[in-house]
């Protein structure tokens, strides 16, 4: 479900943002990417609620695509991320317009360019909202390894499908996802031994800290800085 935690702390967007650049047309879809388009490894990021034009969001981006990775961040959203103030478009409102099964639909395509590019292995990265498509990517074989952080709508059942080696970032104060729901997460993926895991509950933080974090808060940087390391590292150990 989506809880408050879902909106907390929202950024300020920014369509120029980014070491990167912004492609009207990537598989069929707008999309932010930044690295070497030649690179064998791709990586795609799916945001939460906010949208790809959050900073730290493309902070992100350009991070993984200086590990040798040419990433896409993809509009899924299609320039209409949630607005906290618009008291008439609640969040329950919002994300029936936006379902993650949509974007993931809209994910295959964006993944075809990524081969056609020459890309041998693509993963993807999902927060909150983002999450859920990349379980849905991760069910349908759609990609060789995957990444959620703080994820929402995810449940055991999906965790029960994925088909690839998967990390999951869950964050002690987090009622979508709280640490009960990513230790049910950890005892599926624990009991396949077919597929490689690796599940993490960082103390202290909350739903959100990965992206939505205060940059003037040592402590929550050192989080998110640690969060995007081991997000790195499961790409470099499954997708190179």
């Amino acid at each position: 479900m989506a809880s408050p935690q879902c909106c907390a702390n929202p950024p300020t967007l920014s369509p120029a943002g980014g070491e990167g650049k912004v492609v009207d047309s990537f598989g069929g879809i707008k999309a932010y990417v930044a690295g070497a388009q030649d690179s064998k490894a791709a990586v795609v990021l799916i945001s939460d609620v906010f949208g790809f034009e959050a900073p730290k969001l493309r902070k992100i981006a350009d991070k993984v695509a200086s590990s040798g990775y040419f990433v896409v961040v993809p509009d899924f959203l299609h320039g209409d991320p949630y607005v906290p103030e618009d008291a008439d478009r609640t969040i329950q409102v919002w994300i029936k317009e936006h379902a993650p099964i949509k974007a993931f639909e809209e994910a295959k395509p964006v993944i075809a360019a990524l081969k056609e590019q020459g890309a041998s292995s693509v993963g993807a990265a999902g927060y909150c909202w983002g999450a859920k498509v990349v379980a849905e990517l991760a069910k349908a074989n759609e990609i060789q390894a995957a990444v959620m952080s703080h994820p929402s709508f995810v449940t055991v059942d999906d965790i029960k499908e994925v088909k690839c080696p998967i990390a999951v970032l869950g964050a002690e104060i987090d009622r979508t996802s709280p640490p009960e729901l990513v230790k049910q997460f950890e005892q599926v993926l624990s009991s396949n031994s077919e597929i490689g895991s690796f599940v993490k509950i960082f103390p202290g933080v909350s739903h959100g800290w990965t992206v939505r974090y205060d940059s003037d808060d040592a402590a929550a940087v050192k989080n998110a800085e640690e969060a995007l390391t081991d997000m790195t590292d499961w790409f470099n150990k499954n997708l190179k």
